[in-house]
């Protein structure tokens, strides 16, 4: 199991809402590159950033900010949040972002996707399914669209799509443990790979997802607020 530290930004400050409520904003880190480092030295070998005003706003609002980090870092940083269009994706990749997460770009235009994987190959694009009730949420959240999880990730699957950021969005923030069920589910489909992501916050939480088969989880609050210890996750 590979524990993934998530930094989301919003105004530039790395924060975290509760169920994707942008009302509901904690600030941890006025300078997200400052968590970024911190999160390489201490063993992550992997970083998930999110552009929460991108994915709201539907276009990259922190991209520089993003791009510096993955400037910085020698580990993978994987990049999602507003990025919709070709020339986003090939602008992150060259700036040396490891791979892309789409998520409204990919429920409401599904035969781009097939497009983009031609051009960026299956290991440089990711869906982030979000859910809300099992129905597929976008537009940073706000819009809960009429499509079932399932049916999306089975949809992608034919498109190209080979890895799958699940979220359980009523879990996300609350610190209250993943929607087990619905991925262990989800990890039953042949030949995608599944990362969880929402609610994980204790070392139970990432044995249980060990054992349902997961090999990747998202971690975003349980490690600022230290529920989750990391030391006990990279090693030395």
């Amino acid at each position: 199991m590979q524990v993934i530290p998530a930094v989301d930004i919003k105004d530039g400050r790395c924060v975290r809402l509760e169920q994707g409520d942008f009302t509901k904003e904690k600030i941890y880190y006025d300078n997200p590159l400052e968590i970024a480092l911190y999160w390489q030295e201490q063993g992550a070998k992997i970083l998930h950033v999110v552009d929460l005003d991108g994915a709201k706003d539907g276009w990259p609002q922190n991209m520089s900010l993003i791009k510096n980090i993955a400037e910085e870092l020698t580990i993978p940083v994987q990049v999602g949040g507003g990025i919709r269009k070709a020339e986003v994706i090939e602008e992150y990749l060259n700036s040396g972002v490891f791979r892309i997460i789409i998520g409204t770009l990919a429920l409401k235009q599904p035969k781009v996707v097939s497009e983009l994987i031609d051009k960026f190959g299956a290991d440089k694009i990711v869906a982030g399914v979000d859910a809300r009730d099992n129905y597929v949420a976008v537009q940073g959240w706000l819009e809960t669209s009429e499509k079932h999880v399932r049916d999306v990730i089975l949809d992608l699957k034919d498109r190209g799509i080979e890895t799958f950021i699940y979220t359980d969005i009523s879990r996300d923030g609350m610190l209250k443990g993943p929607d087990f069920d619905g991925l262990e589910k989800l990890n039953a489909l042949p030949d995608i790979e599944i990362i969880a992501s929402g609610g994980i916050t204790t070392e139970e939480h990432i044995q249980k997802l060990a054992e349902i088969g997961i090999d990747y989880a998202i971690v975003g609050k349980a490690l600022y607020t230290e529920d989750l210890n990391h030391e006990k996750l990279w090693g030395e």
